[in-house]
């Protein structure tokens, strides 16, 4: 019986593997002529299937799947009213009356335009904006917001771990559903798997309602691994939202040995542009959980600011399923509109060719640029991959530094003091097409010269990359860049 079944056993692994070479060659006429990917990306599959063909065909289907241009999230209940606001910026623009409070800002009018055409993003400049790049002030801000909020209170996050500061804000949740306002908590499969399933189940049983992102088949296997919702949004009684780089766990507070301190950029809004977080918020809710939040008008009451400061804002949105990379380009047409200076921040770079390319140009143009990464790996490939782009920056004139004091995980660029784009993005090619991300772009030179006061503060705690310690690399070090580099495109 035993020796029968030893049989059958070796006879299926045998024709696995004899149809294994098969399997490749109709797996990579699928990747070549039925995908529309980046011929880079083409050809690093084409490798991994190559080398590795039983592990890389495991792969392509956890992390190879393209969901590029499929229509995930609809608006059909709002979409007359935001194609008329749409429309109505575009004829005002287009007819040369569109007009900003600030006068210096109207050569980035274009940027406005693009928007508006490639992802629907409305300007509204009677915004307030409030910066937190620590842990402790940006969660006891949030925490006030909650404990204000009188109607409904929408939570979205990639990461959320199971520690004192998840346990804090549910029961701040708690309580305020106690007191009859509405809760809701967007998660992502991946990002929140430290999170039991008791635990959401005791949140739904106290009235809390959530929904899952993406969520892993038979609660384990996760076969979207490299399409994850990366954005964190707050919104509170649609007055106050949050968006930027901080996610909920202890390691946000600087509570983690492995990584010290963490800096980051998160940001409170107050003003019109709520509205767009809170149509971003609602429409990832409708496809995770299929209630349909857009119905309701009462959510998008807009409540300005008693004491507003006329920051114009534009919420901008991308992901697989976005026609456009339209944060990516938004970073692109940043950095080629720049005269004076550009600073960057990010935890992970790497970079498509255009972006790599602008960003030397304007080095070589004159430009001051300032390119500011971590010190230490989160991520060890990406890290390597991120490190080894530096050298061709650094004989461009780039500046470049890592920040010392901890883990850099801010995600933002500024340009000439006038305009910046912070949020959830990193400048890698997974945010700009495999992520859902949501940055805001800012078009104020009061916020963008605090971003730029923050940046240079923060070059304080900095070690600058010259030419001279990046030749100083060990070839260890070296072997780990190529190879990460090689995989970039998968990353």
């Amino acid at each position: 019986m035993f020796a029968e079944l030893f049989l059958i056993k070796n006879e299926v692994w045998e024709m696995v593997l004899s149809n294994l070479f098969f399997l490749n060659i109709v797996l990579s006429i699928v990747i070549i002529f039925f995908q529309r990917r980046d011929p880079q990306a083409v050809w690093t599959w084409l490798l991994v299937l190559y080398f590795v063909p039983f592990l890389g065909f495991f792969l392509y289907l956890v992390i190879g799947q393209d969901l590029h241009k499929n229509r995930m999230f609809r608006t059909k209940e709002i979409e007359d009213e935001l194609n008329s606001a749409i429309r109505k910026q575009e004829d005002i623009i287009l007819r040369k009356k569109f007009e900003m409070k600030d006068a210096e800002l109207s050569e980035f009018t274009d940027l406005v335009l693009y928007n508006l055409e490639s992802s629907g993003a409305v300007y509204t400049d009677d915004n307030n904006v409030t910066i937190y790049t620590d842990g402790r002030e940006k969660f006891d801000a949030l925490l006030d917001e909650i404990a204000k909020a009188k109607e409904h209170i929408h939570i979205q996050y990639y990461i959320m771990r199971r520690d004192e500061l998840f346990g804090s804000i549910c029961d701040a949740l708690v309580k305020k559903v106690e007191e009859g306002v509405e809760v809701r908590i967007l998660y992502d499969s991946l990002g929140c798997r430290d999170i039991r399933g008791k635990d959401w189940r005791y949140l739904r049983s106290k009235g809390i309602r959530t929904a899952e992102f993406f969520p892993a088949a038979l609660k384990k296997l996760h076969l979207r691994l490299n399409y994850r919702n990366h954005r964190k949004i707050v919104v509170v009684d649609g007055r106050v939202g949050f968006v930027g780089g901080f996610n909920i766990g202890n390691e946000y507070l600087g509570m983690a040995k492995k990584f010290g301190y963490w800096r980051d950029t998160h940001m409170k809004i107050e003003g019109s542009a709520v509205s767009a977080l809170q149509l971003r918020f609602m429409m990832d809710w409708n496809y995770a959980s299929k209630e349909n939040l857009l119905k309701n008008e009462a959510y998008f009451k807009v409540t300005r600011p008693a004491e507003r400061e006329n920051t114009g804002i534009q919420i901008i949105t991308s992901g697989p399923d976005s026609k456009r990379q339209n944060i990516r380009n938004n970073y692109l047409k940043l950095i080629n509109k720049a005269k004076n200076n550009i600073y960057i921040q990010t935890p992970y770079f790497i970079p498509d060719g255009a972006i790599f390319d602008s960003i030397k140009i304007a080095a070589l143009s004159g430009v001051d640029v300032k390119v500011m990464i971590p010190c230490k790996p989160d991520h060890p490939f990406v890290y390597w991959a991120t490190y080894s782009y530096i050298g061709d920056l650094l004989d461009a004139g780039v500046k470049c530094y890592t920040y010392d004091n901890g883990f850099l995980h801010s995600k933002g660029i500024t340009v000439d003091g006038m305009v910046s784009c912070y949020g959830t993005a990193n400048m890698d090619i997974r945010s700009f097409k495999l992520n859902f991300e949501v940055n805001a772009v800012i078009y104020d030179s009061k916020t963008t010269k605090e971003f730029e006061s923050i940046f240079l503060k923060d070059l304080r705690k900095c070690t600058q990359i010259t030419p001279y310690v990046y030749g100083q690399r060990s070839l260890v070090i070296r072997f780990k860049e190529q190879f990460s580099r090689l995989l970039s495109p998968l990353m």
